[in-house]
């Protein structure tokens, strides 16, 4: 009786340890999945700051300009 005891506990241990690997493997291929993610998503968010960062000074002088023209089309003026 022992002995059957015994090599069912050793089977119950085997069959957790390979749930435990597999669940342990799809956890790995998540989070890889989700570096992978966050690099694409650090990429966009960097090229999007250098739009910005290239389109924020331009922005003051477009509104100079219009400011500008409005100034001279203003019906005031005529």
């Amino acid at each position: 009786m022992a002995l059957v005891l015994s090599g069912i506990g050793t089977v119950c241990w085997a069959v957790c340890f390979w749930w435990m690997h597999r669940i342990s493997s799809r956890q790995d291929a998540l989070l890889q999945e989700l570096r992978e993610v966050t690099t694409r998503i650090e990429k966009l968010s960097q090229a999007e700051h250098d739009l910005i960062s290239e389109v924020h000074p331009q922005v003051n002088e477009i509104k100079e300009h219009v400011q500008d023209v409005r100034q001279v089309v203003s019906p005031k003026n005529n």
